[in-house]
């Protein structure tokens, strides 16, 4: 039991820690789409959308041939920290930061589609530079979209699984999460653990979309 109750601060912490790095990187790419005319929106709106349809197996595959540390990218990192990504925590918020992606864009695209191009004209005659607009006009309207953004991202971070056994293996303590402490249980037959596991985290999905039915009104759908 104690091992489990690792597994459940790990899930917490790399939720947590990928929800709150996907704010500032979604929220300029969320406004790109929203607003852009240009001819290669919809090239990144399918490289966004990707996780959405793509096995978590092939993502975490070639996720683990990019962060290896004989690659590139993998090997600069491993010389300047020492550590590789690969079977890592590190490695891990990466993964999980590109599989979530599009759980925290789509909400922010969709808000921010809503923004009313004439109340931005409007601040802009009243002297409202770019910056004052985005903070003083579109982020309070984007306040719902902002909670559905972040609940679906932690939600959906808390109940992977290809992705994260791809890349980070089952190391407790460092990547053994709830997901791989329930499929560790249901392979050595212990049911009773798994179980307890498993009712939680199906509990704790019921909770995070009722918040965001109840609360937001949103409906998380691919944004087209």
């Amino acid at each position: 039991m104690p091992d489990d109750m690792q597994a459940v601060w790990l899930t917490v912490l790399l939720a947590g820690v990928t929800t709150l790095l996907l704010f500032p990187i979604a929220s300029p790419l969320a406004w790109w789409l929203a607003r852009s005319d240009s001819k290669g929106r919809s090239l990144v709106e399918a490289v966004v959308a990707m996780p959405l349809v793509l096995p978590p197996t092939v993502l975490g595959f070639y996720l683990l041939v990019m962060l290896n540390p004989e690659s590139f990218v993998g090997g600069l990192w491993f010389n300047v920290t020492g550590e590789s990504l690969t079977f890592s925590f590190s490695g891990l918020v990466i993964a999980s930061v590109i599989y979530s992606l599009p759980f925290m864009v789509q909400p922010l695209h969709a808000t921010f589609r809503a923004v009313p191009v004439p109340v931005l004209e409007a601040a802009a005659t009243l002297g409202a530079s770019p910056r004052d607009q985005w903070l003083n006009v579109v982020l309070p309207m984007a306040k719902r979209g902002y909670l559905t953004g972040g609940v679906l991202t932690f939600a959906h971070t808390v109940g992977e699984f290809g992705v994260v056994l791809m890349m980070g293996g089952n190391i407790p303590g460092e990547t053994r999460v709830l997901s791989i402490a329930i499929y560790e249980h249901v392979e050595t037959l212990n049911y009773q653990a798994a179980h307890s596991l498993a009712l939680g985290l199906m509990c704790f999905s019921f909770l995070s979309l009722w918040l965001v039915y109840r609360y937001t009104g949103h409906r998380f759908e691919v944004v087209r």
